[in-house]
């Protein structure tokens, strides 16, 4: 019944297009145009006739879909200038299903650029994973921390959004959603007394993001920034309802992130990132919040050399932690490139990582044992970046009250990758 539903969806807005030509949009949300030419490896689309094709869905791995390939896309103004057609379609080859999304969008408004969009999207999602939805879209070749993610959770979601922008400096996007919740893990939830694994969401979401020092031009793929002029200021409220469609959680969750660079003339930089989470009511597992682990639960360093992530805690073992309250500190401070040869120029990064949290009703979770972040989790290190085509290596070590008993088990040892083509 949902694929007739989806033919629908896609066919109707055919009959009732804007009056104005088109723009914008992003990832689950559809693609945006300019005259503006990039390398598809920057903007992640590559153009065939009037459609989009999106790199990032091609091939991806992760430990419980194994190796994931796939096929996705938005259409582009060849075929319509005012009505967007956009999804992907995705097969794990370990747990051997289908993944896929579909929808389209419409823009409203040439001027502020806004655009309302539908999509049906049933996929895996990690658990306590939170972002914003004015987060520019990133593109990367290799999706770095996604090789070592363990703890999924399926869902079906319909959603609806509608995306601004008041000015050139400020975002915003509202977005509703309703999903249907299978667990992959075996997790519980304890509602008025009885525990349940699978449940129903549905969910009002509004987020803004503030750049008053970043210029950027428009492209295929959404916002791409040309200069980087921080301070960036992302706020997000989402409010779930119990009772609509048959939703079981009456919530409400918040999240602001300061995202502040230093560049100085001396080519060294600093780069601060400061965020805080709070969830209220009943939230389960799934909807809330780690600060992105990154360290694969084995016992020998070597066995836990992988890649690191962006913005992950190397240290940090997956599913050991999760909050409600959580608030964290992330600072590198990169220096001068070494000019050893032409070739040969790598770059030395140090980095610090803080983290505090805490969970009420914890004891609402049956099933994934996991600890809380009341004493603080602390980790520092230094990465060695662009030592050959974009690969490095990063270390890292943790310290502070979650220090583990056997020395190795706080160490962390993982190349990293960051190129630019």
């Amino acid at each position: 019944m949902r694929y007739y539903i989806l033919i629908i969806l896609l066919i109707a807005p055919l009959f009732c297009f804007a009056q104005e030509p088109a723009i914008q949009t992003k990832q689950d949300t559809t693609a945006n145009r300019s005259e503006k030419k990039e390398s598809p490896f920057v903007t992640g689309f590559y153009p065939i006739s009037f459609f989009d094709v999106d790199l990032k869905y091609i091939i991806k791995y992760n430990n419980y879909e194994g190796l994931r390939l796939g096929i996705g896309g938005v259409t582009n103004d060849k075929l319509s200038d005012r009505y967007k057609i956009g999804g992907y379609f995705a097969y794990g080859f370990k747990d051997r299903d289908i993944k896929f999304s579909l929808g389209n969008s419409l823009r409203l408004n040439k001027e502020k650029k806004t655009w309302i969009n539908l999509y049906y999207i049933d996929d895996i999602a990690e658990i306590g994973s939170f972002s914003y939805l004015t987060d520019s879209r990133v593109y990367s070749v290799f999706e770095p921390r996604l090789v070592n993610v363990t703890q999924f959770y399926k869902h079906r979601t319909w959603q609806t959004n509608i995306q601004t922008e008041f000015s050139p400096k400020f975002l915003a996007e509202g977005r509703l959603s309703r999903s249907r919740i299978e667990q992959i893990e075996n997790y519980h939830y304890l509602l008025d007394g009885s525990p349940i694994s699978d449940y129903e969401t549905a969910e009002a979401t509004v987020s803004v993001r503030i750049s008053p020092k970043t210029n950027f031009f428009t492209a295929e793929d959404g916002r791409i920034e040309y200069f980087d002029g921080f301070p960036k200021i992302s706020a997000q409220i989402t409010q779930g309802f119990s009772g609509i469609t048959e939703s079981d959680f009456d919530y409400t969750k918040f999240g602001l992130k300061l995202d502040y660079y230093i560049k100085r003339t001396n080519l060294t930089s600093t780069n601060f990132l400061l965020e805080g989470l709070l969830a209220t009511g009943d939230v389960p597992l799934t909807h809330l919040f780690h600060v992105y682990p990154n360290n694969p639960t084995k016992d020998e360093i070597l066995q836990r050399f992988s890649v690191a992530g962006r913005r992950s805690f190397e240290t940090m073992y997956f599913g050991e932690f999760f909050s409600d309250k959580l608030a964290s500190l992330q600072i590198r401070h990169s220096l001068r490139r070494f000019e050893i040869a032409e070739w040969f120029r790598p770059e030395l990064v140090i980095v610090t990582r803080h983290a505090i949290g805490n969970m009420d009703n914890r004891e609402d979770h049956i099933g994934i044992p996991f600890n809380t972040l009341e004493q603080g989790f602390n980790e520092s290190g230094f990465e060695i970046n662009k030592i050959a085509f974009g690969f490095g290596l990063s270390f890292a070590y943790r310290y502070g009250f979650y220090n583990l008993p056997d020395f190795e088990d706080n160490v962390s040892a993982k190349f990293t990758f960051y190129l630019k083509l």
